[in-house]
């Protein structure tokens, strides 16, 4: 999907076999319909630092998925990943999605995703080259 003023973005780690093996399953199941991604690598992210309302920086980008809205919103983790599950409106993702910005569930949803970020060089599809920089 080309990328347009009106189309949220998915950016995330393009160098990452683990993220990028998982956003295609998730562009498989969910669809495409609406929404663009894009790696951080490919990214201007001066441009998009610019226009939301939350860095977008090379940090960020390389340790979660950041989710742009059109407004210029940027969401990032467990809270991006909701975000495109709402955006699908597609029983039970969106549920799922809202289920996962409830208060108490959204805490345990970033504990989890932080969990998944810090070790994705060691699940399925992961390589070395997917282990997080040092902070």
């Amino acid at each position: 999907m080309e990328i347009t003023a009106g189309t949220p973005v998915l950016v995330y780690d393009g160098d990452c076999a683990f993220c990028t093996s998982s956003l295609r399953t998730a562009e498989r199941v969910l669809g495409t319909d609406g929404w663009a991604s894009i790696p951080f690598q490919f990214a201007d992210l001066n441009a998009l630092g610019k226009f939301t309302a939350g860095a977008v920086t090379p940090d960020r980008v390389e340790r979660e998925i950041v989710w742009i809205t059109p407004s210029g919103h940027a969401y990032g983790g467990a809270d991006a990943a909701a975000r495109l599950l709402l955006r699908t409106q597609r029983l039970p993702w969106n549920l799922l999605g809202s289920f996962a910005l409830l208060p108490g569930v959204r805490l345990g949803m970033a504990a989890l995703y932080r969990l998944v970020a810090a070790n994705r060089h060691r699940l399925p599809g992961g390589t070395p080259a997917c282990a997080l920089p040092p902070r």
